[in-house]
């Protein structure tokens, strides 16, 4: 491949990347399949007592390797810690209206996953009960569902050197399977968590915030934020509850804010807004290699083209010295005798095997000329 051929090549693949992202972009009004039957969780933040069993539960039940504090250290929900690759769940303290707040954090299972339309290796997926769920088997760890969760839940195995995976709360799912609660849920001791269908749960939302005026913030979080999540938060009111049912997050005071809660993600499905964006990358993926395949190419044969004409040129060299030899043989000959020529021929001989061993190995003062 010459440098006119390669510049070729990458200018038709440029074209071709272009006019592929543009119609990526173009179709990137991409959702999942919605599942009404879905499960979910509602966390009750004014019954979250903060005791941190639902974390050791998660840590059992999934194997996780057990924290640098033990769990019975409350102490630990002061910092506002976030999800990591090997605590999927954590419980933080927040302080609204002078008392002390508890709030559990963990994947929110959204009904459109950033992580899903984000990946092209296709490692996530939305699944009928509710779940996210990860398949590490086709992960590169390029960490693009990292950057797209806009719950910054994901964590990255970091410490793993050949193998490393993204890793998240999974709804406890092989549980699901066997009818059995998540972990979690199951731990509770003060019910603040509820397991059930995710409309049934919105129901049973709205009629505590019925049933208990001034108790609660007049919304449900996650019922449409972000397009929707599986796992919902009713957090108390800051001060007289709104008579209105607010008609998005930011709207409904500064409850959910205090409470670490983001009230401006909108209700658009994230996977709307990351499709797009990111179904380029595996064009982009593929293109690569050919970028940087060709440019090695170039320079493997410029270092070929350079090797072969200087062994040319050695080669001459080496002719013309036996032709020169030769000669001066001849002539020795002629004049003094066979003997004296035969003694010539030794000598040059053992002269020029002495200069090809210095040039092979130099002593410092550069090649014998």
């Amino acid at each position: 491949m010459n440098r006119r051929k390669f510049l070729t090549i990458l200018g038709s693949a440029g074209v071709v990347s272009a006019l592929g992202t543009a119609k990526v972009a173009k179709a990137a009004s991409h959702t999942f399949p919605y599942y009404e039957e879905s499960y979910g969780v509602l966390h009750d933040t004014t019954r979250c007592i903060g005791c941190r069993r639902c974390e050791a539960a998660c840590n059992k039940v999934n194997h996780l390797p057990r924290p640098a504090k033990p769990f019975t250290d409350l102490s630990v929900t002061e910092t506002r810690r976030r999800t990591t690759a090997y605590e999927w769940t954590v419980v933080n303290k927040y302080e609204m209206n002078g008392k002390p707040v508890f709030r559990k954090l963990q994947c929110f299972h959204c009904n459109d996953p950033a992580c899903a339309s984000a990946c092209f290796a296709k490692c996530f997926q939305k699944l009928p009960d509710g779940t996210v769920a990860y398949d590490g088997s086709q992960c590169v760890g390029c960490r693009y569902c990292m950057v797209a969760c806009p719950f910054y839940v994901p964590g990255f195995q970091y410490d793993e050197a050949f193998d490393p995976l993204v890793q998240k709360c999974t709804f406890c799912e092989p549980r699901l399977k066997e009818g059995k609660l998540p972990g979690c849920v199951e731990a509770c001791p003060v019910n603040a968590l509820t397991f059930g269908k995710r409309s049934d749960l919105i129901k049973a939302a709205r009629a505590r915030i019925a049933d208990n005026p001034g108790k609660y913030v007049n919304y449900v979080y996650g019922e449409w934020d972000a397009g929707g999540t599986a796992w919902m938060v009713l957090a108390p009111a800051a001060g007289t509850a709104e008579a209105v049912r607010p008609n998005n997050a930011a709207d409904a005071g500064p409850a959910l804010e205090q409470l670490g809660l983001n009230t401006h993600l909108g209700k658009q499905p994230m996977g709307e807004l990351t499709y797009g964006a990111l179904g380029a990358v595996p064009m982009i993926v593929a293109f690569w290699p050919v970028l940087f395949g060709g440019a090695y190419a170039i320079s493997k044969r410029r270092e070929a083209v350079h090797k072969a004409e200087q062994d040319q040129v050695v080669a001459q060299a080496k002719e013309d010295v036996t032709a020169a030899v030769d000669a001066a043989v001849r002539k020795i000959e002629e004049t003094q005798g066979p003997g004296a020529a035969e003694t010539a021929r030794r000598a040059m001989a053992e002269a020029l095997k002495a200069r090809e061993a210095r040039t092979a190995h130099p002593d410092g003062h550069g090649e014998d000329k």
